[in-house]
């Protein structure tokens, strides 16, 4: 059976980029959208053409013909939801019927973590528009935790002993691979991509330090002192409120999910962040 005309965003990134390449090895031919063509990678049966999710008319032109469409969310900034929004409803324009959207766990306005709340509006964007729809919700990046180890050994929130289930990127794409390999069993569904087990802020840094070498450990900070160590950055007040609260949120166990849908959708049981570390993601 011909699959519908596929395109992909993201693909100069972790997630959509191993998407696009794990399709493109299986002989799907896809069209990968950039808003820096030059960055994509060349693969086989692949078009590249430019879209950046800010440029309607852009956008749209590059989506006239596609049926499924991967939408990996957006650079994090001030005005993301708007961009999201601008590129849902040129896909529509376009004649997009289904869109596969990455978002978060717990998307929706009453969400802790910031940015969570954008995830939720964009999902409600992609429903109003009339699109079929593949919600990824996905947990926080197990490949996180090994980047927000500061240079003096800390790990700095306010979580408290608060648990999450940290995903592998490689995991969600994975997922999104095999539900564009196979649409309308996934149609006007939302899943839950978690790792196999809950683990504390505690635990994570004891896990660095035990694969990596490197000692880590974690600093549970107020919520007064969380902003205050992040003063410093020069970020603006939206971003900083979103470092805070991806913490805050897991205080409040909003991430306290352990889901099975990895192991469903791909077959496998989903890395742990120890395998992470390993640098097991294939």
């Amino acid at each position: 059976m011909p699959h519908p005309t596929l395109a992909l965003t993201g693909v100069t990134g972790h997630v959509g980029g191993r998407v696009a390449r794990t399709l493109a090895d299986s002989g799907m031919p896809l069209r990968l959208l950039s808003r820096s063509p030059e960055r994509a990678p060349s693969l086989p049966g692949a078009t590249v053409v430019p879209a950046a999710y800010g440029d309607a008319d852009q956008a749209r032109a590059a989506l006239e013909g596609v049926e499924l469409l991967l939408m990996v969310s957006a650079s994090e900034s001030a005005d993301r939801l708007d961009q999201h929004r601008r590129f849902v409803d040129a896909a529509a324009a376009a004649g997009v019927r289904h869109i596969v959207y990455t978002s978060f766990l717990g998307a929706g306005p009453d969400a802790t973590f910031t940015l969570v709340r954008d995830h939720g509006a964009t999902e409600e964007h992609i429903r109003a528009a009339g699109l079929t729809f593949t919600f990824l919700r996905d947990s926080l990046y197990a490949d996180f935790f090994a980047e927000v180890v500061g240079e003096d050994g800390t790990i700095r929130g306010p979580a408290g002993q608060g648990e999450l289930a940290p995903v592998a990127r490689a995991d969600v794409a994975r997922v999104a691979a095999a539900v564009l390999t196979d649409p309308a069993a996934h149609a006007n569904r939302t899943y839950q991509l978690t790792g196999p087990e809950l683990i504390t802020f505690g635990r994570a840094a004891e896990l660095v330090t035990e694969v990596t070498g490197r000692q880590a450990r974690y600093v549970d900070e107020t919520v007064p002192e969380a902003y205050a160590s992040r003063a410093g950055y020069g970020a603006p007040d939206w971003q900083v409120e979103a470092w805070v609260s991806t913490y805050t949120a897991v205080a409040a166990g909003e991430l306290a999910v352990v889901s099975d849908d990895v192991q469903r959708l791909t077959g496998r049981r989903p890395l742990d962040l120890r395998q992470v570390l390993q640098g097991q993601p294939d």
